[in-house]
């Protein structure tokens, strides 16, 4: 601790404004050593702000990518891991939605489907009022055909009229019925109904 006190007091005694600045090898030990030590602490700090600090900053930006890489490889590595998986869910998808698609009607098949209407009409010994198809409706992916059902017969017979549309191959859904006395035939009834099948809606249609 005495060296050090001793180091600083000759530092302190140093005239800077009497020192010959061309001749630093003259100068008195403490001026040299302060001078050395000086010189080396800005190479330090200018060596780090021009060049280590950048490396510092691309290292955390290049460590940041490295997290980011790890976990899209993490998740490309699942995924590929169930890609079987994958392509086994879609190829379900599809024969569903064909499936699905083929009990859609298209526009040459609704007067099949009039037809079928009106048929299974008949065949719960109904009398046919009424068949009108009602405009289109268009939706995202298919378009809704509404169909005006009127019929007259009984209870029974209404019940096996509705269930024989239900069992149609096409997708056909019912919808507000009202049932009321027809006016014409006192003990008859007569029932209205909107029937709905749909078909697939084309690209740009």
């Amino acid at each position: 601790m005495a060296d050090i006190n001793e180091y600083v007091e000759q530092l302190k005694s140093i005239n800077f404004s009497e020192i010959n600045w061309g001749r630093i090898g003259v100068w008195p030990w403490p001026a040299r050593v302060f001078l050395s030590v000086l010189a080396s602490a800005i190479i330090v700090i200018g060596f780090y702000f021009g060049f280590i600090k950048d490396l510092h900053l691309q290292l955390e930006s290049d460590q940041r990518k490295e997290i980011t890489l790890k976990e899209t490889f993490q998740k490309k590595a699942f995924e590929a891991s169930n890609l079987d998986k994958y392509r086994l869910q879609i190829a379900e998808m599809e024969e569903s939605f064909g499936a699905l698609k083929k009990q859609l009607p298209s526009d040459t098949e609704v007067p099949g489907l009039l037809e079928d209407i009106d048929e299974k009409g008949v065949g719960s010994h109904l009398e046919i009022d009424g068949i009108t198809p009602q405009p289109e409706k268009a939706a995202e992916f298919y378009v809704e055909l509404p169909i005006t059902i009127k019929v007259s017969g009984g209870y029974h017979e209404f019940g096996s009229f509705v269930s024989g549309i239900a069992g149609m191959p096409r997708i056909v859904t019912l919808h507000d019925f009202s049932i009321k006395r027809k006016k014409e035939m006192g003990s008859a009834l007569e029932m209205e109904i909107q029937a709905k099948t749909y078909r697939y809606r084309n690209l740009g249609e």
